[in-house]
């Protein structure tokens, strides 16, 4: 039996959670708070398996908490966040500082719509009891050596892409692929299980740390060399080629795998439009999206990487791809980037 306990101000959101997770058969609240300083002594007392923690609280916020709580206490945490401006840039803080995943919270409090994402904020507090914690991650300037490499030849950066895909996890586990990515690069698509609110804010953050320019894809637009483009949290982003030239589509089709964006739907494109020009990455996250697209794009010539199971926060779709052998290559998180300019710089020779 899974023992939660729910950390939020509001009575209304503590109740209605409890409700939601005391209706499983294989979880329980064993207990709930009204600010962290309360959940500080529960989780003393209760030691509970995961934590749900909202971020703007009374007497000590949820960062500040979720801070302490992962330099003296580590555990999983899922966050309960408000889809803010500033409430998904504190989420993504709370991403880096060790939380495992999160659930959107609904502007003015919308309890219907709440519960209706019951099955979603169960399988997430399932994933994060499985997940493997990590020290608390900061952000970070590029830290690879890519100064030293070989500049990539104008025929790889126009003839070639990078696709990525990741769930929970995956915002840090993609930092940490882009991160070391050279300023000229090819293009790179990424796929985020990511609710829409909350991708803006991702893709800029990102663009204040990495080499290579991101930022969101637009429907239409032309992929070019040093930009690394994110499928905004409404649609599922596809690549498709028009005349000489690689382009965006975003498509607001029903979700695939329960996802929209959907990892799948993007490999898939890619594997069609590109084939063994492309490069695809499948990163942490749980269920299965983005295996059998992966598994696509290496029938289609393409190489593929899947992350390995000791660096991912959640083996799951690493895992399926693996299983099903879409990865040409498994790799582990710290090597992906090299993995990939090796790839790139042994085509540059051929």
């Amino acid at each position: 039996m899974i023992k939660v306990l729910v950390c939020d101000d509001s009575a209304l959101i503590r109740a209605l959670l409890s409700n939601i997770i005391n209706r499983q058969p294989d979880m329980t609240v064993v207990g709930s708070a009204a600010d962290a300083l309360e959940a500080r002594e529960l989780i003393k007392t209760l030691n509970p398996d995961v934590l749900t923690l909202d971020i703007e609280m009374p007497r000590m916020d949820g960062l500040d908490f979720l801070d302490k709580l992962m330099r003296l206490r580590p555990m999983p945490v899922v966050m309960i966040s408000s889809q803010t401006s500033r409430g998904s840039e504190a989420t993504l803080r709370a991403l880096e500082l060790g939380a495992v995943d999160f659930v959107a919270k609904p502007v003015a409090t919308d309890t219907r719509a709440l519960s209706a994402s019951g099955d979603e904020i169960c399988e997430k507090l399932r994933a994060a009891c499985k997940a493997r914690l990590g020290p608390a991650r900061r952000a970070t300037s590029p830290v690879g050596n890519t100064s030293s490499a070989p500049r990539l030849s104008s025929r790889i950066l126009e003839e070639r892409l990078i696709c990525i895909g990741a769930s929970t996890g995956g915002t840090e586990a993609i930092r940490d692929v882009l991160v070391n990515l050279p300023e000229h690069c090819p293009p790179v698509l990424m796929t985020q299980h990511m609710p829409e609110m909350f991708t803006g804010s991702f893709a800029k953050r990102l663009d204040g740390l990495c080499r290579v320019h991101v930022k969101e894809a637009e429907n239409g637009e032309q992929v070019r060399a040093g930009i690394a483009y994110l499928a905004p949290g409404h649609s599922h982003l596809l690549l498709r080629r028009k005349g000489g030239a690689y382009c965006c589509e975003l498509s607001r089709a029903e979700p695939v795998n329960r996802h929209r964006p959907s990892v799948d739907v993007l490999f898939n494109s890619a594997a069609e439009s590109a084939g063994s020009s492309a490069i695809g990455v499948i990163l942490t996250g749980m269920g299965k999206d983005g295996a059998r697209g992966l598994l696509a794009m290496r029938k289609a010539g393409a190489w593929t990487i899947a992350q390995d199971e000791a660096s991912c926060v959640v083996y799951g779709m690493p895992r399926e791809a693996a299983q099903i052998g879409a990865a040409a290559e498994v790799v582990s998180l710290n090597a992906i980037s090299q993995h990939i300019l090796n790839r790139l710089k042994g085509s540059q020779a051929v």
